[in-house]
């Protein structure tokens, strides 16, 4: 089989609405959903701007906008600033446990109260179990489950994939009665935690779009590094 043989098909959407920018529209590349993807072939993926969604390996490719900017931030190099460190100290209280994926019905229901709360209508406030599983259990690469609990109460759940060189934040939800907490911040920070303990160097975080008020904790995060033209630059130090 030649090399080329090997090399994965890249699909184009069709133009459809921008979820971030009002009035834009946007098409996506998408891996080839037969193609067998191992760590190596995701991680080099992940590293040139891809995210993923179920088993559904993306990236934002529009002609007219370059808004998206794929993100991540070194786990030895971070600082946290005042905010950041008082989110900290005030979830002293809470454990945090790595667990293999697999559906659990109390996650589901918390995953439902913070849709139902967060983004009702939108496209991910599915009360749908099998639509669940797929878009945060199923996987084709290496994912691990980040568990939150304020005594056995769970407050909060991080759906992260494993990379040659760090950690892929897919998807974060929290107990919505819990805002004061600032669980989405906290998450971010005990990513980078693990990312450290595990000897690897970057936490990925999706895309950064400049005055989407939906992505403006992540800048708050620094040192961070945005994949533009092909290349990793710092964004903020």
């Amino acid at each position: 089989m030649t090399i080329q043989a090997d090399l994965p098909r890249l699909y184009v959407s069709l133009p459809h609405s921008c979820p971030y920018l009002a009035g834009k529209v946007t098409t996506t590349v998408m891996l080839d959903p037969e193609y067998r993807t191992d760590n190596t072939v995701f991680s080099l993926l992940v590293k040139s701007g891809f995210r993923r969604s179920g088993k559904t390996i993306y990236k934002p490719q529009c002609k007219t906008c370059d808004a998206c900017i794929s993100v991540r931030i070194p786990a030895d190099a971070y600082k946290p600033n005042r905010a950041q460190r008082r989110c900290y100290a005030k979830n002293s209280d809470i454990r945090v446990s790595m667990i293999p994926p697999a559906f659990n019905e109390e996650h589901f229901l918390l995953y439902r109260q913070y849709q139902s709360r967060r983004h009702k209508g939108d496209i991910m406030d599915q009360d749908d179990p099998k639509w669940y599983r797929q878009f945060m259990v199923d996987s084709s690469t290496e994912t691990i489950l980040l568990e939150f609990r304020l005594g056995e109460r769970l407050v909060s759940v991080s759906v992260c994939d494993l990379t040659d060189d760090g950690m892929s934040a897919v998807y974060t939800y929290y107990d919505p009665n819990l805002s004061e907490r600032s669980l989405g911040t906290l998450a971010v920070m005990k990513q980078l935690e693990y990312v450290r303990e595990m000897g690897l160097e970057w936490l990925y975080i999706g895309y950064w779009i400049e005055g989407c008020r939906k992505m403006d904790y992540k800048i708050s995060f620094r040192p961070i590094f945005g994949f533009m033209n092909g290349e990793w630059r710092l964004l903020r130090l």
